[in-house]
């Protein structure tokens, strides 16, 4: 303070600058983990099959949780299968992310497949619950076309490799990437804790355990920077689909898909069989549009998708043609076996038309099918009611003596009418046998026949 007595106004007019700047560094000097510590916490769900509808999903809810500087974003996994090129692409965005982003594949009883195996190697924090897997016991990468051998090495050993890189930089097990790229691997949650290092962070019960379990972890984000979670005591908020993803999501189900085409094939074959002025055909067109949004987004396999309609075409077939069934149990066979090999296993693990879908459908064709053969058959056996041939049988009043031959009246309409036997006076009834060029052949018949 003596020195400063000494020193001109200019000099301690710096001095006392610089001493208040010593002051206030600490308060501007906070760490970017403290500035997002009280960023809100965001939860999504994945349930169904994850196609690009999901990770334009994915992809609002990563840039909602940006926008927000949110602490953390959680990923609740819980599908049932995966197309693997769509799947790539969601888990480079979440390894790029800049938000934490922790994948958790829950609930109990899940099995995540491909899912699980790109997501949680891609996440900044793996969790998973209590009796839950993932991996596929296939190769968790295909090229989508088919490839020379040399092509097909390079593109595994860049999914090896992208794979390996993220566990490593996350400091969890990596050694398994190789397998599960190439030959294909299942963990459950029991084993991936067990390697060394650990292939997750986190075997939590529910969301509350993980979010206590996340409090004061540090996170190393795509640029560099770290971000210190501080979720203790906190709820993650949920980030739903909108009204058209959620439609997305669901069209994009492979059984809803499937079920849709063929409402859709019933619809419009009804619009044929019983004309509705374009009301069936309307909705059946809506219905195959659908169908056909959830099926562009998964990898059809068209053989079997023209396998359904030759099916569709063999039972409608059969109500019009003499096969007695058979066009049917081949129509059916046909939609059985299209129905089960309509995605492609190696592109989309886990993604498959249920089997309680395919018996349902396959069992209601059989049983209309079967009712209409059988009302065909019946009308076919039954005698004719129409015409001169249904006349035959039938009761006629004589109103000229038959003598042998006559008019007798009947079904509201004169006749000539020839008696076989002797003859008949007016009044009596007589019954009809034959019928030829417009000329009934009768015979006699009991007054108590007649007063029936």
């Amino acid at each position: 303070m003596s020195m400063m007595r000494h020193m001109r106004p200019t000099g301690r007019l710096i001095c006392c600058t610089v001493y208040l700047f010593l002051l206030l560094l600490p308060l501007f000097a906070v760490p970017r983990a403290e500035a997002q510590a009280e960023g809100p916490i965001y939860h999504v769900t994945l349930e169904g099959v994850i196609s690009r509808h999901t990770v334009a999903y994915v992809r609002r809810a990563i840039q909602t949780a940006e926008a927000s500087q949110a602490n953390a974003l959680i990923i609740e996994v819980s599908s049932e299968g995966a197309v693997l090129r769509d799947l790539r692409g969601l888990a480079a965005d979440v390894a790029n992310a800049q938000v934490p982003i922790v994948v958790y594949i829950a609930p109990g009883g899940t099995d995540a497949g491909a899912a699980g195996s790109w997501l949680l190697s891609a996440a900044h924090l793996a969790a998973m619950a209590p009796d839950t897997s993932f991996g596929v016991a296939s190769p968790l990468a295909e090229p989508i076309s088919q490839v020379s051998d040399q092509v097909r090495e390079r593109f595994l050993n860049e999914v090896t490799t992208q794979i390996a890189t993220w566990n490593r930089e996350r400091g969890r097990n990596e050694a398994w990437a190789e397998r599960a790229a190439r030959e294909g691997v299942v963990f459950n949650n029991a084993q991936a804790a067990a390697l060394i290092p650990p292939a997750v962070d986190l075997v939590v019960r529910d969301t509350d355990d993980l979010l206590t379990s996340l409090e004061g972890r540090s996170v190393t984000l795509a640029d560099g920077s770290q971000v210190i979670l501080r979720t203790l005591g906190r709820s993650s908020q949920p980030i739903d689909p909108n009204l058209w993803e959620a439609i997305l999501l669901i069209v994009a189900d492979p059984t809803i898909a499937f079920l849709l085409l063929v409402m859709a094939g019933i619809a419009i074959y009804a619009e044929f069989a019983t004309p509705t002025l374009g009301v069936l055909s309307g909705i059946g067109a809506v219905l195959l549009i659908a169908s056909l949004i959830g099926l562009f987004a998964l990898p059809v396999n068209w053989i079997s998708l023209i396998g359904l309609v030759f099916a569709f075409g063999l039972v409608s077939a059969d109500l019009f043609t003499p096969s007695h069934g058979a066009l049917t149990v081949v129509g059916l066979i046909t939609l059985v076996l299209s129905a089960f090999t309509l995605f492609d296993a190696a592109q989309a693990p886990g993604v498959a038309v249920a089997f309680w879908a395919i018996l349902l459908v396959a069992l209601l064709i059989a049983v209309f099918a079967a009712m209409g053969l059988y009302l065909v058959l019946r009308v076919r056996n039954q005698p004719v009611t129409t015409g001169q041939e249904g006349l035959i049988g039938r009761l006629a009043e004589v109103r000229k003596r038959l003598a042998p031959e006559g008019m007798v009246f009947v079904e509201g309409a004169l006749w000539r009418a020839v008696c076989e036997e002797g003859e008949a006076e007016v009044g009596e009834y007589v019954r009809v046998t034959a019928v030829y060029e417009l000329r009934l052949t009768v015979r006699r018949v009991e007054a108590p026949e007649a007063s029936r």
